[in-house]
């Protein structure tokens, strides 16, 4: 019998936690850029009794992916794919945010689009930053949905002079993650698979206690403190949504974005708080 195959990219909280949802009785293909965070997350995995295997994976270089890509077509059907992968605005100047957060996630689509599994879903966990810009002129947003993974940083409304600052990266990625999700879809329907994205407000993990320490940490506390729930989600919170749009249950849904932020954005939508700088 074939074995089924999940891979998650990515092996901080978020990433950990949909494993631990999704990888009972599967593979677990556990990836990462950072060997000590990969290695720890897979021991505390198998220790609870999964089956994991892991590789270094960069996704903003192509053989990378696609050797990751492969390793997980020979370990079985890859019925679902989740990419945490991402930096901070507060971790890189822009460039390499939009490297990382745009070009990777458009990337590991484009990869992954050829060996999932028909019936499979993937996702990418993007973040509640795409919601707090306006919405895109309607020809960038296709730019973002349509154009090839390798040619997306030569658009002009992402070069250096029109993208100043690493929060405007961010945000930009963010908002590109829900749009390459809606034209990915298309392709991937083709294989009678699904692909969706999560935008998740502020999750605990150590990316978000490394911003709360940071100079705008005060910002963040005011986003929690505005919002309707007032409080950060646990990583098994961001875990469940993602279970669901994996899973049967979510079967007409794809091309779509997820927000589970709390209320931070309709915090802002009711001018209750501004962007942090």
């Amino acid at each position: 019998m074939t074995s089924e195959v999940i891979v998650v990219i990515g092996a901080g909280g978020i990433g950990e936690a949909v494993a631990r949802r999704q990888g009972v009785g599967r593979t677990v293909l556990l990836a990462d850029i950072n060997s000590g965070v990969l290695s720890a997350a897979a021991t505390r995995l198998q220790e609870a009794g999964y089956t994991v295997e892991t590789t270094l994976v960069d996704t903003t270089s192509r053989p990378s992916v696609t050797a990751l890509a492969q390793r997980a077509a020979d370990l079985g059907a890859v019925v679902n794919l989740v990419n945490t992968a991402g930096v901070s605005p507060n971790m890189a100047p822009p460039a390499r945010v939009l490297e990382v957060d745009l070009y990777g996630t458009a990337l590991v689509f484009e990869v992954f689009e050829q060996v999932i599994a028909r019936g499979g879903a993937a996702l990418v966990v993007s973040s509640m930053a795409g919601h707090m810009i306006p919405q895109l002129p309607a020809e960038q947003e296709k730019a973002l949905a349509f154009t090839p993974a390798d040619d997306l940083l030569a658009l002009d409304f992402l070069s250096p002079a029109a993208v100043p600052d690493s929060m405007v990266a961010y945000c930009l990625a963010k908002r590109a993650n829900t749009v390459r999700v809606r034209g990915a879809s298309i392709a991937w329907g083709n294989r009678g698979a699904r692909i969706n994205a999560i935008s998740p407000g502020i999750v605990v993990t150590p990316l978000a206690l490394h911003e709360l320490a940071s100079p705008i940490g005060d910002g963040y506390r005011a986003m929690i403190t505005a919002s309707p729930a007032k409080r950060m989600a646990p990583p098994d919170e961001i875990a469940a949504a993602c279970a669901w749009l994996l899973g049967p249950e979510a079967g007409f849904v794809t091309g779509s974005d997820l927000l589970i932020d709390g209320g931070v954005i309709a915090a802002m939508f009711a001018g209750k708080i501004g962007l942090p700088g």
